[in-house]
């Protein structure tokens, strides 16, 4: 399912929250109650609802639920004080406010040959968009990377055309693609390593120009 509030898209299907062309990055937990709240709009979900979904056959602390909603509220830019999508019942639970409709799924694709790029880091990918993709500590960064020693906006990857470029933005702890610091912008190839502060990522990029050979298994 995908539904469009304000500049966002929420795609169920795909896992991914998507402001115009950038996509938005959601731990997998707070994705899945922002899921629930949209999908149940306007009513309000209480927590016994929202744990029993979230985590099944775990108990957790009401607090883990409040850094989710935090999370969420951050994403979009929203605010527990003024609610304009996710607004809280106290006492009992949270709700999406917001005005929403469901769209059909049309899929987010390149055009013909165009090469198709993103950032992994340990179990979470960011998708690239073309043009301008910020790295950084603050959560309205394309490449939102919640850890000590990135700089709150600290690297950008530009993709435009076949090639991706990287930058350092001036960064405390320097940019790094393998053991070589970024000073100037710098060409990125399929695999690369980039070292952003503490954060390790690597840099992958496939194009129809260019398919990979099936992998032959052998069997028996």
């Amino acid at each position: 399912m995908r539904t469009r509030f304000g500049s966002f898209i929420l795609d169920t299907g795909t896992r991914q929250l998507v402001n115009g062309e950038r996509e938005v990055h959601l731990s997998p937990k707070a994705f899945d109650v922002l899921r629930v709240l949209v999908e149940e709009r306007p009513k309000v979900v209480n927590k016994t609802d929202l744990h029993d979904r979230i985590w099944p056959g775990t108990f957790v602390v009401d607090a883990n639920l409040s850094v989710l909603v935090g999370e969420i509220r951050r994403a979009l830019g929203d605010s527990a004080q003024e609610p304009r999508l996710i607004r809280t019942a106290h006492k009992v639970g949270y709700a999406f406010c917001g005005q929403a409709s469901d769209v059909a799924a049309t899929g987010r694709t390149a055009g013909a040959g165009a090469a198709r790029c993103w950032l992994a880091w340990n179990d979470r990918t960011f998708v690239l968009a073309m043009g301008e993709n910020i790295i950084g500590r603050d959560p309205a960064c394309g490449v939102w990377l919640d850890a000590s020693g990135v700089s709150r906006r600290h690297a950008r990857v530009r993709l435009d055309g076949p090639g991706a470029i990287l930058e350092d933005l001036g960064s405390t702890n320097g940019t790094f693609v393998g053991e070589t610091p970024v000073t100037t912008p710098t060409p990125l190839d399929d695999g690369a390593l980039v070292h952003i502060g503490s954060v390790t990522l690597t840099f992958r990029a496939w194009s129809p120009e260019r398919p990979r050979a099936t992998e032959r298994i052998k069997r028996g």
